[in-house]
């Protein structure tokens, strides 16, 4: 588990295929890495299956290249690094899993004040899932939903977030790995199941209503 908070900028210094898959050797500033641990890279949870001077490999699967960036990240490509969340530690974004939902492509940066709008366009699967004032992540980044309309969202990056992820150098065209909120994904969920047996006419209505509102928020977004 993640809060979407980077801990540090590394850079990957190679990737070869293994099979269906790759192996990653990333360039990473943490310090006593143990073998097993994982680590969220651009927002892919990866498990270290070695330490090395300055970094540590990776296994990327072939899902895993086939629906995030990773299968495209060659070497000197810069990615966002967060170490999985210790029991203690401070939730300062949003609870993040690191299986990453799909990928996205950057619209549009604009400046507003000292910070910028940056607007995606994201997989309709993917975008049913985001809400006005919700959470997503973005390359591994925890975001505050400004708005959505169609197939875009857009955020507000204040200068340190651009300035201590990759994002501040992401163009229009650019391609992200995006996460929905793990919460929005169990609701919907559970109104596709339906109420429970034995539920009462309460908790049907309850339900009939959280639907209205599922629909009108999918037809936005699709």
């Amino acid at each position: 588990m993640f809060t979407g908070i980077i801990q540090a900028v590394g850079a990957v210094r190679s990737s070869a295929r293994s099979g269906a898959g790759a192996r990653l050797h990333l360039e990473c500033p943490f310090a006593a890495l143990q073998l097993g641990e994982s680590v969220a890279v651009d927002g892919v949870c990866l498990t270290v299956t070695a330490v090395t001077d300055g970094g540590f490999t990776a296994d990327a699967s072939a899902e895993t290249l086939a629906r995030t960036t990773l299968g495209v990240r060659g070497p000197g490509a810069r990615v966002n690094l967060e170490r999985a969340l210790a029991v203690g530690d401070r939730l300062g974004g949003h609870i993040v899993s690191g299986h990453v939902d799909g990928v996205g492509e950057l619209v549009a940066r604009e400046r507003v004040g000292d910070a910028e709008r940056f607007t995606f366009r994201g997989p309709p699967e993917v975008l049913r899932f985001v809400a006005e004032k919700g959470s997503i992540t973005v390359d591994g980044v925890s975001l505050t939903v400004n708005g959505v309309a169609g197939e875009r969202f857009d955020v507000m990056l204040v200068p340190f977030t651009q300035s201590a992820t990759t994002l501040g150098v992401r163009r229009a065209g650019d391609r992200v790995n995006l996460e929905v909120d793990v919460i929005a994904r169990y609701v919907a969920r559970a109104l596709a199941v339906g109420p429970a047996a034995g539920g009462g006419d309460g908790a049907g209505a309850a339900d009939a209503r959280w639907r209205a509102l599922l629909g009108v928020a999918g037809e936005g977004t699709e």
